[in-house]
């Protein structure tokens, strides 16, 4: 016999565990289901992020940021260390110790708020009587139908035409995570988050990384003033890389992967690795959800097609997350999950896609809100800009790490800031300040007239504020 719900909920990553909790919390009789298996088969929660994405990544970089730290910059403090070694098999095991302390984290949670969860994957039977019935395929197959169903299946790696992922050579950002020695040479193709966080982690290993992207510019989506002062950093540290490349033959063999291509000069060229991360992008997950079976409908990228309030085609069922349109981040699929368990709920919920902030967490690191000065010139709008660099930053001095600046863009006649771009020391978390001043609409005005701890990073975003009235205060 079939279980009843309020809500079910198709995946457990961030946006499907956080609308569970979340629906739940509002009163809901809620189930999860999820199909992530740790490697003794258990369940394992939390998507992509927890699993090979967000979570294992910042381990590694973390790891390997100790290492080059340990090796470069301790003489610098007066700190002797001879014969540091990087053991990376325990490097590795640290890092699924923190993806499991996530994975327990999320079904502690499901259990203290009551949210039933199914080990399994989840798909569409029918349409039934006030909702759907949907099966999961676990170690036990289950029955369950629901009133509301909330998909949160998410995405996955995409692969170049022609060559799969065999996860020993050709690695995707799971094979990747995976690495159990640190390759001589490391090809990576493409240059967003996943090529240049998972480049950091094995060049400051040791390993001779190239990336190879095919776009004419590094980092298209960041502004460019801010693009141009990471790239400066990155060719610094020894990261290669090439722009305007077209990848042709790729050959897997014993000596490990050879890849054929043209440089932006259209000369043909070689590059020869021990192994080769691909990182070209995602495409939204819906392998086994049987939409056909209900009539869902998808657009032509294979995403679930939904509304402003993540309604889909059919009533009662809402989509989020990686599986539907917009960034796909963790953090934007998880104000989507609240904010649909609230609308079930005849809730306001809210997310405002100009306010997601985004980050790549390399070092340095670099994070933005809102438009670029690309995109308000090509928009026609008038805007003043302040920046102010980490160099004349005391803080800065203090840990070593003036690289990079903060950038604010600001309307030129209202003054609302309209965008806020880092390159530097933690810029994560510089971020956070902006996403709170554009959300509540403030102007750079009221950035500059905050107060700041002194001596701390944060007045570097207070001095671009100053910066776009052409003021200052020289700390």
């Amino acid at each position: 016999m079939s279980k009843q719900f309020d809500v079910i909920v198709i995946g457990g990553g961030p946006g499907g565990y956080i609308a569970a909790i979340r629906a739940a919390q509002l009163g809901f009789n809620v189930a999860c289901i999820d199909e992530w298996k740790n490697d003794k088969g258990g369940p394992a929660p939390g998507g992509t992020c927890t699993n090979v994405g967000c979570i294992p990544s910042k381990a590694l970089l973390q790891s390997s940021e100790h290492f080059e730290h340990a090796n470069k910059h301790f003489a610098e403090h007066g700190i002797t260390a001879t014969g540091v070694k990087m053991d990376v098999v325990k490097m590795i095991a640290r890092k699924d110790t923190v993806v499991k302390q996530n994975n327990d984290g999320i079904l502690y949670l499901f259990k203290k708020n009551k949210v039933s969860f199914f080990h399994g994957r989840g798909s569409f039977v029918k349409a039934a009587e006030g909702g759907y019935e949907i099966k999961v395929a676990g170690a036990a197959e289950e029955s369950l139908t629901g009133k509301q169903i909330i998909i949160a299946t998410g995405s996955n790696a995409r692969a170049l035409p022609g060559t799969p992922f065999d996860e020993e050579l050709v690695l995707s950002n799971d094979g990747a995570l995976r690495v159990g020695a640190v390759p001589k040479k490391l090809g990576l193709i493409g240059s967003g988050v996943i090529g240049l966080e998972m480049g950091s982690v094995w060049r400051r290993l040791g390993a001779e990384v190239t990336i190879l992207e095919g776009l004419p510019t590094f980092l298209g989506a960041v502004d460019e003033q801010i693009a141009k002062e990471a790239k400066k950093a990155f060719d610094k540290q020894g990261l290669k890389i090439e722009l305007g490349v077209k990848v042709g033959e790729i050959k897997t063999g014993k000596k490990g992967v050879s890849i054929a291509y043209t440089n932006a000069k259209g000369e043909a060229q070689s590059l020869d690795v021990d192994k080769l991360i691909v990182s070209i992008g995602r495409v939204p997950n819906t392998i086994g959800l049987n939409t056909e079976a209900v009539g869902l409908a998808l657009d032509e990228r294979g995403a679930i097609v939904v509304d402003a309030d993540c309604k889909t085609n059919l009533p009662g069922v809402w989509a989020v997350g990686d599986v539907v349109r917009g960034p796909m981040l963790a953090h934007k699929a998880e104000e989507e999950g609240v904010a649909v368990a609230e609308r079930i709920a005849g809730q306001h919920g809210h997310v405002n896609f100009n306010t997601v902030p985004w980050v790549i967490y390399t070092s340095p690191e670099i994070a933005w809100v809102g438009r670029t000065e690309q995109q308000l010139k090509a928009d026609g709008v008038k805007y003043k800009a302040g920046t102010f660099p980490f160099l004349a930053n005391g803080r800065a001095r203090a840990l070593g790490d003036t690289t990079g600046m903060v950038k604010m863009l600001a309307d030129a006649e209202t003054d609302e800031i309209l965008g806020v771009h880092i390159v530097g020391p933690q810029a994560s978390e510089l971020i956070s300040e902006a996403v709170v001043a554009m959300e509540f609409k403030a102007s750079s005005e009221d950035i500059a007239r905050i107060c700041h701890a002194h001596p701390s990073l944060s007045e570097a975003t207070k001095e671009a504020a100053l910066a776009v009235d052409k003021r200052t205060l020289n700390f």
